[in-house]
């Protein structure tokens, strides 16, 4: 059993096959440059292509052999969510771990293509239709594992039936950012307990970074980004601990959150994290999932009457 002291993955993971959404920079690329080390299949998805090559070629500098492709995928796209996951499943029969880490942070309010509340639509609507989709690849993977970030900002959050969009007109990006990052955890949450349902050895597991100077603070204000965040936060290696520990820990359990040990989960190895009451509640889960697929048009493949 790993302690707080000597958390560390020395196992080679050759065999592996890891799909990480924004992989291009800060937590995704830091995990990917782990995984990479280890040697394990990296698809690196990202909405950048430009970006996704250069992080990748950084990555083949320092691991040469590293095995690495880029695939696009834009979160705020559902088309393009739809055309990645095909090109996935043409190319992939299985898949060992799916990250879905890609997100947005408190931008002035817009829309995704579909018309979807920014935060809403890329945090959450994008990795669930994303999931879906690449689901039968994860099914046929013995122990297979999705890992949803979340956010310490999930503590904040309420979901909001009557305005999941955030379209009223006094629109606040914090509460707006707050529910996206709690629909992740109880998104994550639900699917463990569907996949339990249906008696798979696939897992769905839960991480959050801590704090960390990555570029989802280039929204932030300047009191948050230059002063705040530098005091109560670590580096993206360290803030990308607790991602990398439920993707490949095999101590980790279904439907478990993971995230920094120490104060106030700010910073600190990885263990695992507090889960906010209204993670736990089913009945919200299962309608947030109704609500996640009438909204995508994307279903899960769990047979009738699982879902």
């Amino acid at each position: 059993m790993m302690t707080k002291t000597d958390f560390t993955i020395d196992r080679n993971l050759s065999e592996k096959l890891i799909f990480i959404t924004g992989a291009n920079s800060g937590l995704g690329f830091e995990t990917t440059k782990f995984f990479a080390e280890k040697k394990a299949t990296v698809i690196m998805a990202c909405r950048n292509m430009q970006k996704a090559q250069k992080a990748k070629n950084l990555i083949l500098e320092e691991y040469p052999e590293a095995k690495l492709s880029v695939i696009e995928l834009d979160l705020a796209d559902m088309d393009s969510i739809r055309k990645c996951a095909a090109a996935f499943n043409k190319t992939y029969e299985k898949l060992d771990v799916l990250i879905n880490n890609a997100g947005v942070m408190v931008p002035p309010y817009s829309k995704t293509k579909q018309g979807f509340e920014l935060q809403f639509g890329t945090n959450f609507l994008g990795h669930f239709a994303l999931t879906g989709l690449v689901m039968p690849a994860l099914l046929k993977t013995e122990n297979s594992r999705v890992v949803s970030l979340s956010s310490l900002a999930s503590r904040i959050g309420k979901i909001d039936f009557e305005d999941l969009q955030s379209e009223r007109k006094d629109y606040k990006k914090w509460p707006a950012y707050g529910q996206s990052k709690l629909a992740d955890l109880i998104f994550s949450k639900e699917l463990a307990r569907r996949l339990e349902n249906i008696n798979s050895s696939s897992i769905s597991v839960a991480a959050h970074p801590g704090g960390s100077p990555t570029n989802l603070q280039r929204s932030s204000s300047f009191l948050m980004k230059y002063i705040l965040t530098p005091l109560i936060s670590h580096p993206p290696e360290k803030a990308a601990l607790p991602t990398i520990r439920a993707a490949c820990d095999p101590t980790v359990e279904n439907g478990s959150y993971w995230g920094p040990s120490g104060f106030f989960e700010l910073t600190g190895k990885p263990e695992k994290a507090k889960i906010p009451l209204r993670a736990k509640d089913i009945d919200t889960a299962k309608r947030l999932w109704n609500e996640a697929k009438g909204l995508t048009g994307v279903t899960y493949p769990f047979g009738s009457g699982k879902e």
